[in-house]
């Protein structure tokens, strides 16, 4: 486990220690979202004008609601890759399969050249018997 961090930030400018498990980098960029988080809100007339708990409140369902939403983009990235995964692993099986028909075509090829050749030589045999056998008719 990594040793407990502790950090100065400012969020909403208030100077507060920020404690955890996590580097400094990241307790900044935790302060840095709630900023802005704050500052877009604060942009607004409604916002500003609402008691400080609700303010509070809209933004814990705010950050709650960028927290589904992420992670909803995340389990649909995580289906996305498991489809692209599964996608691939039957084109491996497939390009497997072609290969494997291509090697036997292949040697099929061969066999049918090495008879073709075998069949051409006894062709040229029998024509050499039957010119011979017509020469030895003729006398």
């Amino acid at each position: 486990m990594a040793a407990k961090t502790d950090t100065e930030v400012i969020i909403g400018g208030r100077v507060l220690t920020l404690s955890g498990n996590e580097s400094e980098e990241y307790l900044q960029k935790v302060a840095a979202y709630i900023n802005n988080k704050l500052n877009e809100y604060n942009k607004m007339d409604s916002f500003k004008h609402q008691p400080v708990d609700t303010q509070n409140m809209l933004m814990f369902i705010n950050i709650a609601d960028d927290y589904f939403k992420a992670k909803n983009q995340q389990e649909l990235r995580e289906k996305e890759l498991r489809a692209k995964e599964n996608e691939l692993y039957d084109l491996k099986h497939e390009l497997i399969a072609a290969q494997m028909k291509l090697d036997n075509t292949a040697k099929a090829l061969q066999e049918a050249q090495k008879e073709l050749n075998e069949n051409s030589k006894q062709i040229v045999r029998l024509e050499t018997e039957l010119k011979e056998n017509k020469k030895e008719s003729k006398k």
